[in-house]
């Protein structure tokens, strides 16, 4: 099956130029639609975006450096390769190209530049077409292996349960501690199943935020209060300083809370001595939440890339890589960020800034 033909979209206030285009990109095989209206030709964009877009700069109704904002800040809008036009020498070619305009073409129009600036900028879109619909063919086999992965895990759970507390008869202890370490073994596995399909929510657009009012200071207690056994299994000491109670912030509780677990679990994990301290500051303008460890450290090279996904430290016992890439995303979908500070052999501390509303 032949692949369709290009479709250029060209506009331009003279008519003779749009001719001259149309009759040699259809030359060379491309599908080509022109128009001398700006407001016309912008609806027909939106509608049925071209593979490339080639503009007037002085289009009297809709300039070149106007469309070529407008459909950059159009998210909905695949990437599209605009070339603007001029016959203007004096007009800097840099405002447009600062704006997201991929070339500049003078008129005269030359037909081997033009024709060589067209192939190259339809090849480049053709390319990050090609890698966006392989991102998203990956998406949906992670997101459908998730969904398959995650039932079957459910059940053997339960199913596991049953045995552990006698439902099929009396185990002996042996049998017992083998049950308790295959279920903890398939526990991890659908906490990171569950990880991957929030990761692929986040990563879709189709994640929601269930914005609430409430406690902060009650939410950490509750994640220290989860956390203690494993502190204390390492003889750790975890320290929560208040500083007033209550604190209401807005957030997402539950997602705010597993960015809280996932931070100080992880302190707890890589931190062999010493103490995990989790401390709130606060302004009229944002609140911030640090997790402080007295851990290894994380080098400079591992701190620029620890909040990719699928990135995983250097230390023992380094997980999927997916809980801080999550816990990152979370923040961002309550406008705020996820930093790291550290230190080799003093150990590092997480922060999560979130915005402060007065209204909680």
């Amino acid at each position: 099956m032949k692949d369709r033909p290009s479709q250029i979209f060209a506009a331009d206030q003279e008519t003779d130029t749009l001719l001259i285009l149309e009759t040699i990109l259809t030359e060379e095989g491309y599908c080509v639609s022109t128009s001398s209206n700006g407001k016309e030709a912008i609806a027909a964009i939106n509608t049925h975006p071209p593979d490339l877009i080639l503009w007037d700069v002085m289009m009297p109704d809709a300039d070149g450096y106007e469309v070529t904002y407008k459909i950059r800040s159009t998210p909905q809008l695949p990437f599209i390769p605009i070339v603007l036009l001029a016959s203007d020498p004096s007009i800097p070619s840099t405002n447009g190209l600062e704006l997201g305009a991929d070339d500049f073409l003078w008129k005269p129009i030359q037909v081997n530049e033009l024709l060589a600036r067209v192939r190259n900028l339809l090849c480049l879109k053709h390319s990050l077409d090609s890698m966006r619909e392989m991102a998203l063919a990956r998406e949906d086999f992670v997101s459908r292996l998730t969904h398959d992965l995650r039932n079957p895990l459910i059940a053997a759970q339960q199913m596991l349960t049953l045995l552990g507390q006698g439902k099929f008869g009396t185990l002996p202890p042996t049998v017992k501690e083998a049950l308790h370490t295959i279920a903890l073994s398939n526990d991890n596995l659908i906490t990171l199943v569950n990880t991957l399909l929030e990761v692929h929510r986040f990563e879709a657009g189709c994640k929601p935020m269930a914005i609430t009012s409430f406690d902060l200071y009650k939410l950490i207690k509750e994640v220290v209060k989860e956390q203690e056994a494993l502190a204390l299994s390492k003889n750790l000491s975890l320290i929560f300083e208040i500083q007033q109670e209550p604190f209401r912030i807005q957030g997402d509780r539950l997602e705010l809370r597993r960015v809280l677990t996932n931070l100080v679990s992880n302190a707890i994990k890589f931190t062999e001595r010493g103490q995990v301290k989790i401390t709130v500051e606060y302004n009229t303008q944002s609140v911030s939440i640090q997790v402080e460890d007295t851990g290894p450290g994380i080098t400079e090279s591992e701190q620029n890339a620890i909040f990719e996904r699928f990135r995983t430290g250097n230390q023992k016992g380094a997980g999927s890589g997916l809980g801080l890439h999550l816990s990152q995303r979370i923040a961002q979908a309550h406008s705020g960020r996820l930093e790291v500070t550290s230190q080799l052999g003093v150990g590092s501390i997480f922060t999560l800034c979130l915005p402060q509303n007065k209204n909680c």
